[in-house]
């Protein structure tokens, strides 16, 4: 019961902060939707795309990104998290939270958890206001997509988590946020199928390939069609299982504490 309380607790005060930060959710909806209306839209009627699930389709460039821009959406949420978890040691909020009686590694998923969540109602506006821009995927595929946002969100999160036990100052956190969003969604199938990409460069081709986040991207657009991408699933499953471990070995509460009572002196 106490670790059911534990979870409740973290995601119904992720939630509050959310709500409470309006700013956030409109900087969430509003930049992905910059890059369907004004963007994608120029490509609507020049550019056909043919896709695989559920079987060789073609659709209108807009919707082909909206996957893509799913995944940003979760992408920047995550990067949100890990400022929160960086803000949280520096003011020691999350170092007495880390000091309850249940195990580390426990508290660490339950965050993780609550910034899934979050992401995941982001994700689900930013589907609605797509679907009334006439950007649908079948109906189905709105449900069938769940398992993957929370899959993408659980690697996304632990991205962000191992980069907040690294960063050691809240002051560092935009430029390591800059180097590490705008290449994962650049180098990545969010815009362009990988084939596409290949006719380009092949040493492109091969970064977007090794991208983890390429995999988060695919394992959307083909969930949104009623589709498992059973290779994407196993990547994004994998790093995601990888990335969360390290996030617990490397995250010390009391490092923020440490280093400013050492600057201090």
């Amino acid at each position: 019961m106490r670790w059911l309380i534990c979870l409740a607790a973290l995601v119904w005060r992720e939630l509050l902060r959310f709500v409470n930060q309006r700013s956030r959710f409109i900087g969430a909806l509003v930049r992905p939707l910059l890059w369907l209306l004004v963007f994608a839209t120029g490509f609507r009627s020049a550019l056909g795309l043919a896709i695989a699930p559920p079987y060789e389709t073609y659709i209108p460039y807009s919707l082909y990104v909206v996957p893509g821009l799913a995944g940003m959406v979760q992408l920047f949420n995550a990067m949100q998290s890990s400022l929160s978890m960086v803000y949280d040691r520096e003011m020691g909020s999350m170092r007495a939270l880390l000091v309850s009686p249940l195990p580390r590694w426990y508290l660490i998923t339950c965050k993780l958890i609550a910034g899934i969540v979050v992401s995941i109602l982001q994700v689900y506006a930013f589907l609605l206001v797509a679907w009334l821009f006439d950007d649908r995927a079948p109906v189905w595929g709105y449900v069938a997509v769940l398992p993957a946002l929370l899959a993408n969100g659980l690697m996304l999160g632990a991205l962000g988590l191992l980069l907040s036990s690294l960063i050691r100052q809240l002051e560092n956190f935009a430029g390591v946020m800059n180097f590490v969003v705008f290449p994962l969604f650049f180098l990545s199938t969010a815009l362009y199928p990988l084939w596409k990409i290949t006719e380009g460069s092949d040493l492109l081709a091969a970064i977007c390939a090794a991208n983890p986040f390429t995999y988060g991207v695919e394992l959307i657009r083909f969930a949104l069609w009623g589709q498992v991408d059973w290779l994407s699933l196993a990547v994004v499953v994998g790093a995601g299982g990888a990335l969360l471990a390290a996030a617990i070995a490397g995250y010390s509460p009391a490092r923020g504490l440490i280093q400013r009572k050492a600057g201090g002196e």
